[in-house]
């Protein structure tokens, strides 16, 4: 879904013969969430929370992903499984791969869930990724969630 307010070319009428700008460009962020980085003080983990808690949280980010899906600056967003069914895959691509089974010790630092975002600027993601850490917790106290954004580069020129 284009966000674009200008208008298009009419068929077969060429692109303009100039450099590309920055607004020319996406600019899209992943927003990652880890299953650590609460902030709230004594924050159960969520197969803790009673299903009340459980289900306005889950509504909290369908209506934030909805918002975005209508504004056209949502992409994708996912949760994902959980640490205990995780897998770790190395291989030097001769021999067979190696496969390590969860669960882990540092799950806090597994990747929960993302959002890809296309925005226009980084300020914008900043503001989504700051209201992602406001959802809903226990008794609806926002759980300041710790959100990355990182921004998602596209492919090396082949040229350089």
């Amino acid at each position: 879904m284009s966000r674009t307010t200008r208008q298009l070319r009419p068929w077969g009428e060429a692109r303009p013969q100039r450099p590309a700008t920055r607004e020319d460009e996406a600019m899209r962020y992943m927003l990652l969430q880890a299953y650590g980085g609460v902030e709230l003080e004594g924050c159960a983990p969520m197969t803790q929370w009673a299903p009340t808690d459980v289900r306005a949280h889950i509504d909290f980010q369908h209506a934030l992903n909805t918002e975005l899906l209508d504004s056209g600056e949502l992409v994708d967003a996912q949760g994902l499984a959980g640490p205990d069914v995780a897998k770790f895959v190395v291989s030097d691509g001769v021999n067979p791969p190696k496969i390590i089974d969860g669960p882990y010790p540092e799950s806090k630092e597994l990747l929960a869930g993302y959002r890809l975002v296309d925005v226009d600027s980084l300020e914008r993601a900043l503001e989504i990724a700051a209201r992602s850490s406001a959802a809903p917790g226990p008794g609806g106290v926002p759980i300041q969630q710790q959100i990355e954004v990182r921004q998602v580069l596209g492919a090396p020129d082949p040229e350089v």
